[in-house]
């Protein structure tokens, strides 16, 4: 980063949850040139569960901390599709209204009740696209709520299995998401959230457990392998949007109540940069 360039981490705590620690970078003397301003980096963070939970990825970088974080994270409770319904109306519940939940690319708050196939209603959404590896419903990839979010069924459908990338057209109804004939680009404020989806997907599900070993790529039109991408930009993504009280809560929930299991990239944002 350009020494003229200051990037705040910003953060915010939640019990039990994440502390990220904000670090500034001084400016030149006075007179310099100013520089160009380079692509933001998630800078490090310091967890509750650094001692415990990370305690056999702490130290380590690229293919040994993701094979020490699959290690980890592979641990976990799994359930079934059915039981995802209720548990979203935990996960993603409104912070204002206890009676809705969030949906992911919309932003929009949406009755706990309207759940189902219709118009108007919110359904199931893969983040990682249960096609890119013919995962289906299948109890564990199909049924991992740490890529399963509500989303309007309008919505979810006009995303369909597409890969992720910048660009397209506005969506209807869509929060600000856009989408064109082979990516989607999701609303900004939950950039961050999918690219640390599709990347907990990739370090849990590495092939060992009867599933295809589910790799993001840097092309689009994947089509049924078990990729997704673009890379380079879900990494620009988890940059530019770090985690929020929302995600680190969803994370939490997850953790203390259904499967047992962390997604690393909410606590430690940098450890994407160390991995890909």
């Amino acid at each position: 980063m350009p020494a003229s360039h200051i990037r705040r981490w910003r953060s915010l705590t939640f019990a039990a949850s994440t502390l990220l620690i904000a670090l500034a970078v001084p400016a030149t003397g006075a007179g310099a040139a100013p520089a160009t301003a380079a692509a933001p980096t998630a800078t490090a963070a310091v967890t509750t569960y650094d001692d415990t939970y990370y305690a056999n990825a702490i130290g380590k970088t690229g293919s040994s901390l993701k094979t020490a974080l699959h290690t980890i994270i592979s641990s976990q409770t799994k359930i079934s599709y059915d039981a995802v319904w209720n548990a979203l109306k935990v996960t993603d519940q409104d912070p204002k209204n206890s009676s809705n939940v969030i949906l992911l690319y919309s932003g929009i708050s949406r009755a706990k009740t309207l759940n189902g196939g219709n118009s108007g209603n919110w359904n199931r959404e893969h983040v990682w696209a249960k096609s890119h590896g013919d995962f289906g419903t299948a109890t564990g990839p199909g049924t991992d709520l740490h890529h399963l979010r509500p989303e309007d069924v309008a919505v979810n459908g006009i995303r369909g299995n597409l890969d992720f990338d910048n660009g397209g057209s506005a969506v209807t109804n869509g929060g600000g998401s856009l989408v064109d004939s082979n990516s989607f680009e999701p609303r900004d404020a939950v950039k961050g959230d999918v690219a640390r989806m599709i990347l907990y997907m990739a370090v849990r599900y590495e092939g060992g457990d009867g599933f295809a070993d589910l790799e993001p790529d840097d092309i689009v039109n994947n089509g049924s392998n078990p990729y997704i991408g673009r890379l380079s930009v879900l990494k620009q993504w988890n940059d530019e949007d770090p985690p929020d009280a929302f995600e680190q809560n969803r994370n939490q929930v997850i953790y203390a109540t259904y499967q047992h299991n962390r997604n690393p990239f909410i606590d430690h944002p940098e450890w994407v940069e160390s991995i890909y």
